[in-house]
């Protein structure tokens, strides 16, 4: 307990969240008490407590009440539709996604053949409310955002660039702080924007990408229904691997994607962090406003 004196930076602060989350992700069915969370962090009940009302708005129990597995079994197992589900839901999203317009485009098949040669992409590295975050983003829009761990900074950039190897790439921390305040609201967010998504992928990839788009805030589906709504229903595997491929983390929300069974399921950027996610968007479909620090 003795760290608890220590002043804590944004970073250790969501690294104890993930570990809160990590422990909820795994025990909610037993619905622990604020004691069994505070503990599974090393911390006392009373900083526990201050330092996820902090990050979240509400309280650890609160927060637990929130989360939407039983609203997604739900809506699973009552054999919603896509849309239906999609109209069951609709809220602000946790980077304001309400104000945003989000368009995908397809980098060109010559472009395609030689790996992004002659694109000119700069990233930059942010903090956010959900860990640390690389952007990357060119002429034409946003080409990847990616959550990374600290000591995996450079591995998060090299996985950016193997998609489009050939391209130029130039650290430019000012050209992705915009986004950054756009997406995750750093600075209070930025009205009303139309945001382009550069990506390269095949047809397929980019159909259920384009489909992720479609999914309203607040609602989860099935690698089922989502293969349905692409009208290829026999393709839940070939939907799930494409959804482990998308590069845009949070605007293309690959972390509204659940099993079948209602529970989580994977998370190329971890399944904590797609527990924050999803539960940050619980408590805004709640009317909470959610007011996680960076």
């Amino acid at each position: 307990m003795a760290n608890e004196k220590q002043i804590d930076s944004p970073h250790r602060d969501y690294r104890r969240i993930e570990q809160a989350l990590h422990y909820l992700a795994s025990n909610y069915q037993s619905q622990p008490d604020l004691a069994e969370i505070a503990s599974s962090v090393n911390l006392s009940e009373a900083h526990f407590q201050r330092l996820f009302k902090r990050w979240a708005g509400v309280s650890p129990k609160q927060f637990l009440q929130y989360l939407t597995l039983d609203h997604a079994r739900q809506c699973l197992k009552s054999n919603m539709t896509v849309l239906d589900a999609a109209l069951d839901s609709g809220l602000a999203a946790p980077a304001r996604l309400n104000e945003l317009f989000v368009r995908i485009e397809s980098i060109t098949p010559l472009e395609f053949k030689r790996d992004g040669e002659g694109i000119n992409i700069e990233y930059g590295f942010h903090v956010t409310a959900f860990g640390c975050c690389l952007m990357g983003v060119s002429e034409r829009g946003l080409t990847g955002v990616a959550f990374y761990e600290e000591s995996a900074k450079e591995a998060a950039l090299s996985e950016m660039i193997s998609r489009l190897p050939k391209a130029i790439y130039s650290h430019n921390q000012a050209a992705t702080e915009a986004y950054c305040e756009m997406i995750f609201g750093t600075s209070g967010g930025v009205e009303s924007h139309t945001l382009s998504v550069l990506v390269r992928g095949t047809s397929f990839q980019i159909k259920v990408w384009e489909a992720l788009l479609r999914v309203s805030n607040g609602t989860r589906i099935s690698y089922r229904q989502l293969a349905e709504s692409i009208d290829q229903p026999k393709a839940s595997r070939a939907v799930g691997s494409a959804v482990g491929k998308n590069p845009v983390a949070v605007l293309i929300p690959c972390h509204r994607v659940i099993r079948e069974d209602g529970l989580l399921g994977g998370y190329h950027w971890g399944v904590e962090r797609k527990l924050a996610l999803l539960g940050v968007e619980s408590l805004q479909r709640h009317g909470i406003t959610v007011a996680a620090q960076t």
